[in-house]
């Protein structure tokens, strides 16, 4: 085009630059696609779409495009700015592959990562999306692809949560936000429930499919997003009263209780007390570990008491557990 007319249709805004050194129709700026090829365009051939971005790529579409994520080999000029998240790292042959003609990680790879380093609900969304993109038979050998490279990763932080989210997902989640609904409340220490459990009458045909199930308890939890209830408002009603007539316990999550769940969390209590399950003792926060750096400063205060010469209250706990054990 020459510089003069790439200079002519940056000033109308015709072109935009996402980053230094990339132009893209203004048009399609915003577009997920449009931006990873520009990502790629300017990180060279040595870079590959990774993370959430490449997860979007392989058809998971509760991971979020934006900010581009990239892979770099250890070295490279390229560094996170606004809008591109750059990892850098050693990519084998077999963790290639290629989506709408751009350089992505493989889908095994890209779960793997995800596993280890988004968050906890998230990551469930995905993993679940990904198994549903598979036919049922071959379903427990991608977990157990997955489960190799988790336990042969070689950073090894987030290996073990990873390997707890991957039991968690079944591939019958209908929505992330069953996902997310099943990630918080295994997370807030209740029992594993079923996914898209059957309730079937007494003829043998389902009659309806709850979103998460206790069968043997008969309690039922049941999300209600705005998309996809909008509007049927007597219906959904109407089915909780029945489901109610039938024996169930039913607990109803609206969109806004995941970021408070402490209602839901009271009714799931007393559905538990109802059927005479104690969840006083549960433990919340069941699938997050304790960081990296929180270990570190518990290893820098008893470095710090031993310079000063105060006991160490630990090494004085462990005799006891031992004996007890």
């Amino acid at each position: 085009m020459g510089a003069y007319r790439v200079r002519l249709d940056q000033s109308s805004g015709r072109w935009a630059s996402p980053w230094s050194g990339v132009l893209v129709d203004t048009e399609r700026a915003a577009d997920p696609l449009t931006l990873s090829a520009a990502a790629v365009e300017l990180g060279g051939p040595d870079v590959l779409l990774a993370g959430p971005t490449a997860a979007h790529l392989h058809g998971c579409s509760s991971a979020e495009p934006t900010p581009v994520h990239l892979i770099a080999p250890y070295g490279h000029w390229l560094r996170t700015r606004r809008g591109l998240v750059v990892h850098n790292g050693h990519v084998p042959d077999g963790d290639r592959a290629v989506r709408h003609d751009l350089p992505v990680l493989s889908l095994e790879r890209t779960i793997t990562d995800l596993l280890c380093t988004q968050r906890p609900d998230r990551a469930l969304a995905v993993v679940d999306e990904a198994l549903a993109m598979i036919e049922p038979t071959g379903r427990e050998r991608f977990r157990a692809t997955i489960g190799g490279r988790l336990a042969s990763r070689r950073d090894p932080r987030g290996t073990r949560r990873g390997a707890q989210l991957l039991e968690l997902a079944t591939g019958r989640a209908e929505s992330p936000a069953e996902s997310w609904m099943l990630c918080r409340i295994v997370d807030s220490g209740y029992p594993v429930p079923e996914v898209n459990w059957s309730v079937v009458g007494l003829d043998g045909r389902e009659v309806y499919r709850v979103d998460l199930a206790w069968p043997a308890l008969r309690i039922a939890v049941e999300y209600h997003g705005y998309a996809a209830h909008v509007g049927r408002t007597e219906e959904d009603q109407a089915r909780a009263e029945d489901l109610r007539r039938r024996g169930w316990i039913l607990v109803e999550v609206w969109a806004e209780d995941l970021a408070q769940p402490a209602r839901y969390e009271r009714d799931l209590d007393a559905a538990f007390a109802r059927r005479g399950v104690d969840t006083r003792r549960r433990r919340p926060r069941a699938l997050r570990g304790r960081s990296h750096r929180e270990r570190r400063r518990g290893a820098r205060r008893t470095a710090s008491r031993r310079a000063h010469g105060e006991p160490d209250t630990r090494a004085r706990r462990a005799p006891r557990a031992r004996a007890e054990s």
